[in-house]
């Protein structure tokens, strides 16, 4: 199975990665946006809208706790910026600590809400939202400097302006809109699922997530060794 890994190319395997992640990201959202308090982790853009809306009072809509959110993707995608800058272009072991990282703090998060329960109270749900904030930073920067074209993990609203650009109704050039397409659709079937992982509980729902980060980033790091060591030496 390794070996297959291993025999995938660079590019598509990175899509396939990410698409997986994609989709975790749809979960994770469900579970901030419904469960905790209105508040994205990963889409920054609605929670920078959010944030501008509940600051002008609309709705009783939050304030804090998106903007916490905002500091702690900043904050993540900083740090991920920082880990990366010497690294080797492509997937690498800093690249798989990385991701492993935004996965292990996702299952913590996890076995947290199972322990306080579906009703965490304010203060609680603030600290949750601005750690998973600080995750997706950190995954989102990963993602882009695996620089897939068109999949970001956490954001679609590029992803969508792309595709109808290109399409026939548009340029017509319709280059990559099968993985915008499948961008999109794992978004949304991903925050599908998140909402119906809500019914069996808060820390049900980002476990999932967690063991979903953790299969790509597993497959990434055995496919990065398995090339490690059967390529010659030097070449």
């Amino acid at each position: 199975m390794i070996a297959r890994l291993s025999a995938v190319p660079h590019e598509r395997f990175h899509l396939g990665a990410l698409l997986v992640l994609t989709f975790s990201t749809g979960i994770i959202d469900a579970v901030g946006y419904l469960g905790l308090d209105r508040v994205f982790t990963g889409n920054m853009t609605g929670n920078v809208v959010i944030l501008g809306m509940g600051l002008a009072g609309a709705d009783d809509l939050p304030v804090v706790g998106p903007l916490l959110a905002l500091v702690g993707f900043m904050v993540g995608a900083a740090l991920a910026g920082r880990v990366l800058r010497a690294a080797a272009a492509g997937w690498s072991g800093r690249t798989t600590a990385l991701f492993a990282a935004v996965g292990v703090v996702v299952l913590g998060l996890a076995v947290v809400l199972m322990v306080v329960g579906d009703e965490p109270g304010r203060e609680i749900q603030v600290v949750l939202t601005t750690v998973l904030g600080t995750a997706m930073g950190v995954q989102a920067a990963t993602a882009r400097f695996l620089a897939v074209k068109d999949v970001t993990t956490v954001v679609v609203t590029s992803t969508i302006t792309g595709l109808a650009s290109d399409s026939v109704f548009g340029s017509g050039d319709g280059k990559g809109s099968g993985r915008r397409v499948l961008a999109v659709a794992l978004i949304l079937v991903g925050a599908l699922v998140g909402a119906a992982l809500l019914k069996a509980g808060l820390g049900v729902a980002l476990l999932v997530a967690g063991l979903v980060i953790l299969v790509p980033t597993l497959a990434g790091a055995l496919r990065a060794r398995r090339i490690a060591v059967t390529s010659p030496v030097g070449g």
